[in-house]
């Protein structure tokens, strides 16, 4: 009943595209497009602003000494203006917030090991402290279902999967 499912089970099938298409989105904009907006801002502000004005010029005589001091000063000022962000701000709460409200696994058990092991032996455990304070015995249902969810966690631990996964629309 319950097997082994390898990751063949798992075939980029319809979803490759999709999954390209993110893959770029996250280089381009993660990495590609940092690095050029920060060569551009320190190119801009480079020649339109320093190299016309003769008290900056001779601070930064060349564009490499420019950079490289911006850098060095940047990266400390930025990093704490980051961590100001998250840790100090409203605003990173309100991102949060936000993203919370639209994630809908939020309120729902998600699918997999949450909802055919965790939510199930906690449901157990329940029921049978409910019995334990009611001095009661557990009776053989219990037994069999306590019995499978002990097989599902020694097939987890052994590397393998409960089910194949359900495409997000397709969970009730």
């Amino acid at each position: 009943m319950l097997a082994v499912l390898r990751r063949e089970h798992f075939k980029l099938k319809k979803t490759l595209p999709f999954r390209s298409w993110f893959y770029f989105r996250m280089g381009y904009s993660q990495y590609f497009a940092f690095t050029l907006a920060l060569a551009n801002m320190l190119t801009l502000t480079y020649y339109l602003a320093i190299s016309n004005s003769p008290t900056l010029n001779s601070v930064f005589p060349s564009f490499l000494s420019y950079a490289i001091i911006s850098i060095i000063i940047g990266i400390p000022i930025l990093s704490f203006v980051g961590y100001l962000h998250m840790k100090k701000s409203p605003a990173f709460t309100s991102e949060q917030e936000v993203s919370a409200e639209a994630q809908p696994y939020n309120y729902k058990l998600p699918p997999g090991i949450w909802k055919e092991c965790l939510v199930p032996l906690l449901l157990e455990l329940l029921i049978l402290s409910k019995k334990n304070i009611n001095e009661e015995k557990p009776d053989k249902n219990d037994l069999m279902r306590l019995k499978e969810l002990e097989k599902k966690f020694e097939l987890l631990t052994k590397g393998g999967s409960l089910s194949k996964p359900k495409k997000f629309d397709e969970i009730q």
